[in-house]
């Protein structure tokens, strides 16, 4: 049956395809002009149809963040995939299972600790489990400094049981940028981090093989790749209101947002009620540090154009209260009326849905989304 708008149940997500297969398009060819790999984080989309569109050819690499999205991905005959958070010992049965699937899974450790619980664990299961050492690139979260001699004290246990493949590393500083050369500057720590401790362990005799680098801020920041394998971003697909604000795209370029109704009008208070609430929305408020504070999200009205004015103030469980800046007013809306609310993080309200409702020419698809650990 022919699907609208009008006919969905709120709140739900919504996707426009065309914005989402242009930002697609623009990662590609933006790292295309560096002859540099590009490994998608499919954790912002979590999904078997969102992930056929950015990765096309199952056989080429993507990164996931669970190994529920490793499994899920890998069941569907994705073969390459990298676990990009740090290794515990409950999760090594799980990676196991897979690589005697036959998939090519790699994980992620920054500890001795780590390096030798894999590789007892390899020994004794007489099994080979492929490692990226990480790097703090920025002071950031977790990783080695890329002068830290710890690192060729983990890579040579590694390395002795066949396990080392090389390094990864993550500007998640960048995310604090609103400025293109505070990014470029980003995307060159990153660069630099993962190219000086290759090149101590080149000293040390021991070969890296994959030099992992990436956000989706940094990637479409870059101008220089020299001695990169491969660069990893995952929200650039949809974008979101934080990625607007440090400017690495425009609002047109959000294709994610959240279908609402409006369930009462306060005109005297220049306010809205709306039936998306934090449960819909998130919780997040990434733009709150920004030169611009979007509140809970920026306001569209059903097809997506931007209401001057007007953002989510506050959020309760299954309510929004839409407010108006100085200077603006109310739109003239009524009872039950549509509306779309931009996201602070596409990563974190997306996780709040059972999937997409994808607008695609005159008709809207559904594309079923995972969660899970």
């Amino acid at each position: 049956m022919f699907t609208t708008l009008k006919s969905l149940q709120t709140p739900c997500l919504v996707v426009d395809k065309i914005a989402f297969l242009h930002n697609i398009s623009r990662m590609e060819k933006h790292l295309d002009a560096f002859n540099v790999a590009l490994r998608p984080h499919l954790k912002t989309v979590k999904s078997i149809v969102a992930a056929s569109y950015i990765l096309a050819d199952k056989q080429a690499g993507c990164t996931v963040s669970t190994l529920k999205e490793a499994e899920t991905f890998a069941a569907q005959g994705y073969t390459d995939i990298t676990y990009a958070v740090g290794i515990t010992e409950d999760k090594l049965q799980r990676v196991l299972a897979l690589i005697n699937q036959g998939v090519n899974l790699t994980i992620l450790l920054d500890s001795m600790e780590q390096a030798m619980l894999v590789s007892q664990f390899c020994s004794e299961n007489e099994c080979t489990i492929p490692c990226l050492i990480e790097i703090d690139c920025d002071g950031h979260r977790a990783g080695l400094s890329p002068k830290n001699k710890e690192i060729v004290t983990i890579a040579t246990i590694l390395e002795s049981g066949g396990l080392y493949r090389g390094l990864l590393t993550h500007a998640g500083g960048s995310y604090a940028c609103n400025i293109a050369e505070q990014l470029i500057q980003f995307a060159e720590k990153e660069r630099s981090a993962v190219v000086a401790a290759a090149s101590m362990l080149e000293e040390a005799g021991i070969t890296t093989t994959v030099l992992s680098i990436g956000s989706t801020p940094t990637a479409l920041s870059t101008q220089n790749l020299n001695g990169i394998t491969e660069v990893r971003a995952g929200v650039y697909t949809f974008f979101d209101l934080v990625m607007a604000g440090i400017g690495i795209c425009d609002i047109e370029d959000i294709a994610l947002s959240v279908l609402t109704r409006v369930t009462g009008i306060k005109r005297s208070e220049n306010k809205l009620f709306i039936d998306a609430g934090w449960m819909a929305l998130s919780r997040d408020r990434g733009t709150a540090s920004q030169a611009f504070d979007c509140g809970y999200g920026l306001v569209c009205d059903q097809d997506g154009n931007l209401l001057p004015g007007l953002k989510v103030t506050s959020a309760n469980q299954e309510h929004g209260v839409i407010e108006c800046e100085p200077g603006f007013a109310l739109p003239d809306v009524k009872h039950g009326d549509l509306l779309r609310i931009l996201p602070n993080h596409a990563c974190a309200t997306a996780a709040q849905h059972s999937g997409y409702h994808v607008l695609s020419h005159d008709d809207i698809e559904f594309w079923p989304r995972f969660g899970g650990w």
